[in-house]
């Protein structure tokens, strides 16, 4: 066999030489070989030939990065115009339907409501219709797909045209909703289309890493063209979106979001709503002395309050939802009835601020795109007051609604109003300023957090580390309320992750598909998991891991072999072979009835779909004298299924060829004694959802996402609780009374004192650090826990009373 491959390979190779050489010799003439050597005399074209090398050229150029980024960021310019243009029509013909009404105060009142009521609930219907998926803010979506979790129907088409349309209509009717959130959401969601695209022309765009860097630059272009910011879009992309930020997308992100910026404000001007190209929030202070260090702590007290207010805020939203998740009858009726809730909320925060009524007292006329430019102006100190605290609580509600809908603006918002409030009372307790070394510090309200940048920064790093020790970010608590696959931050003050192994972690009772498995076996395998990928191993027995194969490859790979075209080509193949064998030949001693009944009901169905009528051979003929007729005369089924059923169970016996199959060869793996801080890197930088944990080749389990965010939290499926950040502490005036009772185990007389034992957590492949470290078990009058605060492992597939025959051994074992 060796010898003809290599003489095959060789005779192949000397062909295509002489060929190739022949095709030289008529200048480059290209040759077609079918069963004989033919050359085709073709006319040869300079102005094609040019044509071509242009056309080649062009396609190289158009899949380029900075075309891409051009397109996303006029696209995304075009798409952020339109909607504040429509908005701000929608919010126009509002003010002026509710003005045009001005002396019937109850019709303005009907307006006032049945206006933004109108807007919400269409965009609240629009989303449910088009795409659900387009509801809310969409960045803890996108953090997560961007941790390496699949989320369907998140960045179609389908949710961009239901983003824009709904976001266009909420921000139309006035409530207190933002743009910015779902702006990023839009702008991955071109970004991901647009991608798609160039691929035509530069397959790049295709590739698995090229993604993460596409979400990476939407995001940045979407704060961009939001607010004509672009290194505060690149910022943004990083802090929120990316646990570690490729250095290579710097200049993309900067790139794409500048020019999207830059299309945003020249539409501004040439729309003339703007002058010439400026801020999008414009201030007029001006100042010799904007800030001195005698004022710093009131700049410090802003920051620590606004720390507070923003973990207040994230709290009273999640409970709002939550709350609403515990009365199971209220969450059945509010999810069969979809617009009541938007339609409450609607309702409520429009009569609040209905400027007849309570709106009077806190600018309930003006809109929240208009509320920053009074700030920043002469302003009623009272309102100062009522706004910011009515207008926190109505975001809180607000952001909850089933529509496209952003925290930020909102929350910008009210960090605006309190610094406003503050530079107020300061100006009110100092009016002829800050008096130091007699020299008098004037104090303007509204000049310092915009004008310059220090003051700014001591009030941000405060509010931010007093809200990050409190609570967890809005879209981390977005993602918690959710339930959507996350990784959360390991702290500093995480020590045990250091003692914590893959191995305490990872699932044991792995589904896997073997190389020499059956179809059988395959398609129980299938039916017992739906994980999206499964280990390849060598054997059941050597569970040698080489590789990993997709779930949909396996089912088209079964489906393939049990589908009737197949088993129609083996008969149509059988019923050739008893064709060509004489009658009374050695085929006639084969069971050819089962065989020839599938060709004849699947050939009949192919011929009534055909329209056809085939020529039945004399061998049909023959075995209807044998005997078949009455089989084939029959009408019903039964027999005909029957038989297909057997010709699947005969199939599903045989050994499945994965020659067709695609397979990953080089799965992401980790080995047992992985530390968890290690393992939390890994997943983090690489975005993984999985990874398989092997002992010299041989698969030992699989650690997912899943299983890694339990660790983390304190809580694994196979029941082990990890320890306390401070357990470490107590460990060691723990280890430091061992020392001086002595090493290895005490055995007293009684239960009834202080004892330490040393018993190693070997149970369910759960073992400890090989160099000496065990878990201490106390036992005080009778109570056995753990010292380290760790209960007994126990593997998943473990029954109860064997977990209770197992915990009862071994404190039998502690305590005589």
């Amino acid at each position: 066999r060796y010898t003809d491959q290599i003489t095959d390979n060789i005779s192949d190779k000397e062909a295509a030489k002489l060929l190739k050489k022949q095709a030289q010799r008529n200048h480059g003439r290209p040759l077609k070989r079918d069963s004989q050597v033919q050359i085709k005399e073709e006319h040869y074209s300079k102005c094609q030939d040019c044509a071509k090398r242009i056309q080649k050229y062009v396609t190289k150029k158009l899949g380029e990065d900075w075309i891409f980024l051009v397109l996303l960021g006029l696209v995304m310019a075009l798409v952020s115009w339109g909607v504040d243009y429509a908005s701000a029509k929608t919010v126009q013909a509002y003010k002026w339907t509710y003005r045009a009404l001005h002396p019937n105060v109850p019709l303005q009142y009907v307006v006032w409501v049945a206006f933004p009521l109108g807007l919400i609930l269409f965009a609240a219907s629009f989303c449910h219709f088009v795409s659900p998926q387009a509801v809310g803010s969409g960045i803890p979506e996108l953090k997560t797909i961007m941790r390496g979790v699949v989320l369907k129907e998140y960045l179609t088409l389908k949710a961009f045209v239901a983003k824009v349309v709904a976001l266009t209509a909420g921000l139309g009717s006035g409530m207190p909703v933002g743009k910015e959130g779902p702006f990023v959401h839009i702008a991955s969601i071109c970004a991901v289309v647009l991608s798609k695209f160039m691929s035509i022309f530069c397959g790049v765009y295709e590739q698995p890493y090229y993604y993460t860097d596409v979400l990476t630059v939407g995001c940045a272009v979407g704060v961009g063209c939001c607010f004509g910011t672009p290194l505060g879009g690149v910022l943004f992309s990083i802090e929120v979106t990316s646990t570690y930020f490729a250095v290579r997308n710097y200049w993309r992100g900067f790139f794409a979001a500048t020019f999207s910026a830059f299309v945003f404000r020249v539409l501004a001007v040439w729309n003339k709503d703007a002058v010439t190209i400026t801020a999008l929030f414009r201030t007029n202070f001006r100042m010799d002395f904007p800030f001195d260090l005698q004022e710093l702590p009131a700049f410090a007290i802003i920051g620590i309050c606004s720390g507070f207010l923003g973990a207040f805020f994230v709290y009273l939203n999640r409970q709002v939802v939550l709350g609403i998740r515990r009365h199971k009858a209220l969450s059945q009726f509010l999810t069969k009835y979809r617009l009541i809730y938007p339609a409450v909320i609607t309702f409520c925060i429009a009569s609040v601020t209905f400027p007849h009524g309570f709106g009077q007292f806190m600018a309930g006329e003006v809109r929240l795109e208009s509320i920053l430019p009074v700030l920043c102006s002469s302003l009623v100190r009272y309102l100062l007051v009522l706004c910011p605290t009515n207008l926190f609580c109505m975001a809180v509600i607000a952001t909850t609604m089933p529509i496209p809908c952003g925290g930020f603006m909102p929350v910008f918002v009210l960090g605006a109003a309190f610094g406003r409030l503050i530079g107020e009372i300061m100006a009110s307790l100092f009016p002829n300023g800050i008096l130091f070394d007699d020299i008098l510090y004037q104090i303007l309200p509204g000049g310092y957090a915009i004008s310059h940048i220090l003051p700014m920064m001591v009030a941000v790093i405060l509010a931010n580390m007093v809200a990050q020790s409190l609570q967890p970010s809005l879209y981390d608590s977005i993602i918690q309320v959710k339930k959507l696959p996350y990784l959360p931050d390991l702290g500093w003050n995480h020590i045990s992750k250091y003692n914590i192994f893959v191995e305490d972690i990872m699932v044991q009772d792995v589904k896997f598909v073997s190389s020499n498995c059956k179809y059988r076996d395959l398609q129980a395998v299938l039916q017992s998991t739906t994980v999206k990928s499964l280990p390849l191993v060598d054997s059941p027995e050597s569970m040698i891991l080489l590789g990993s194969v997709e779930r949909s490859e396996l089912q088209a790979l079964l489906q393939t072999h049990l589908s009737p075209e197949r088993r129609r080509l083996l008969n149509r193949e059988m019923q050739q072979k008893l064709n060509e064998a004489p009658y009374d030949g050695p085929w006639a001693n084969l069971p050819k009835l089962k065989h020839e009944s599938f060709a004849y009901v699947d050939e009949d169905e192919d011929t009534e779909e055909k329209g056809e009528v085939r020529e039945r051979s004399g061998q049909t003929a023959a075995y209807r004298m044998l005997g078949s007729r009455q089989a084939f005369e029959e009408s019903d089924s039964s027999p005909f299924l029957c038989q297909i059923d057997a010709w699947e169970q005969e199939e599903l016996n045989k050994n499945v060829c994965f020659d067709s199959c695609r397979v990953d060869p080089s799965p992401f793996q980790l080995v047992e004694r992985t530390s968890l801080h290690k393992t939390h890197t890994l997943f983090s930088l690489l975005g993984l959802s999985h990874a398989y944990v092997t002992s010299m080749g041989k698969l030992r389990g699989v650690l997912a996402l899943e299983e890694l965010q339990k660790a983390i939290e304190g809580s694994t499926r196979s029941g082990v609780r990890l320890r306390p950040p401070l357990a470490s502490f107590r460990d060691i005036n723990r280890t430091s009374t061992n020392t001086k009772v002595g090493a290895g185990l005490q055995c007293p007389g009684s239960c009834h004192g202080r004892v330490h034992c040393e018993q190693d957590l070997d149970t369910a492949g759960h073992s400890r650090d090989a160099r000496g470290q065990s878990a201490m078990w106390k036992v005080q009058e009778d109570q056995f826990s753990l010292a380290t605060g760790a209960v007994l492992p126990v593997a998943p597939g473990l029954h109860a009373a064997e977990q209770r025959s197992q915990t009862s051994s071994l404190e039998a074992h502690c305590c005589f």
